[in-house]
């Protein structure tokens, strides 16, 4: 009986890194691994285009989180904002995501974060401001990483 041996993970990774969206090649190799197999099992049941992507970012979601141009694993587990919570088919019909941005995480955390994104006024703002900003430079990292310069 012939044993097969299995694939270190970071050659894993790196091999799967040109079938991402960029965000995700950008980021460390479990998100890749993470994004890459769910997706490829979600073409297989829904076929693929969005929905394959929505389930993979979805599972994306529960273990890591957007940090400026890329993802970074959360310190637990679990949905990230209001919408990841939702099961499916109450998850099919859409909603507000907090676009990787973890609503669930302390304000501590969510101000860390800010920090190392250099977002201005951070100490005063509220929770959801913060999730706010986050997002808004989440958006502005991704889009000079791509390089439209935004």
């Amino acid at each position: 009986m012939a044993v097969r041996k299995r694939e270190n993970p970071r050659v894993q990774a790196d091999r799967m890194r040109a079938d991402v969206p960029s965000t995700i090649a950008r980021s460390a190799d479990k998100a890749v691994r993470t994004w890459k197999k769910t997706h490829d099992s979600a073409v297989g049941t829904y076929g693929e285009g969005q929905r394959a992507h929505r389930a993979a970012f979805a599972a994306l979601k529960h273990t890591h989180e957007k940090v400026g141009d890329h993802w970074e694993p959360k310190a637990r587990p679990g949905p990230s904002d209001a919408q990841a919570a939702r099961k499916s088919p109450d998850s099919l019909a859409g909603g507000q995501t907090a676009e990787g941005v973890d609503t669930n995480a302390s304000l501590a955390h969510l101000r860390a974060i800010a920090r190392e994104l250099s977002i201005p006024g951070r100490s005063k703002m509220s929770k959801s401001e913060l999730v706010g900003a986050v997002q808004k430079a989440n958006r502005r990292a991704t889009a000079r990483a791509r390089g439209s310069g935004h």
